[in-house]
């Protein structure tokens, strides 16, 4: 059976929207750039981004006991000039760390986030060009 997630927006003054869903969070959404008052919807899909595949390259790291340290995916997003403004590129960077982290298995663990286990990517995919990059850090001693 498949999962149902649901999601709603409710007006909140201006282009405010309370954003509540299935896990009972709430989270307030600004469209007016300009404000700034809160997170944007588009910004949200990046940071999901960066959530989904990060999460997936920690399991795959953690099983693969490469003494995961520290684990950060940012993305940088490039959006079509006129509207839709939906994104054209991203650009993800993953910076990892570990005790015993083999560069190979952490490359493997980005593959298989984007190819089998990260839903958001895979869903950005057919119509994004998403590249990436791979830092290794040193461990903090």
């Amino acid at each position: 059976m498949s999962e149902i997630t649901e999601a709603k927006a409710e007006w909140a003054g201006e282009l405010r929207f309370a954003t509540n869903g299935s896990s009972g969070h709430a989270l307030t959404l600004d469209s007016a750039r300009g404000a700034n008052t809160a997170p944007g919807p588009m910004e949200m899909v990046l940071r999901s981004l960066c959530a989904c595949s990060a999460t997936d390259v920690a399991i795959v790291l953690n099983k693969a006991r490469q003494g995961l340290t520290r684990l950060e995916v940012t993305a940088q997003g490039e959006r079509a000039p006129q509207a839709p403004a939906v994104y054209t590129k991203i650009h993800l960077v993953y910076r990892i760390a570990g005790t015993t982290l083999q560069a190979e298995v952490a490359e493997r663990a980005v593959m298989l986030s984007q190819t089998k286990y990260c839903s958001v990517y895979l869903m950005l995919s057919p119509t994004v060009r998403i590249s990436h990059e791979i830092v290794l850090e040193p461990v903090a001693k």
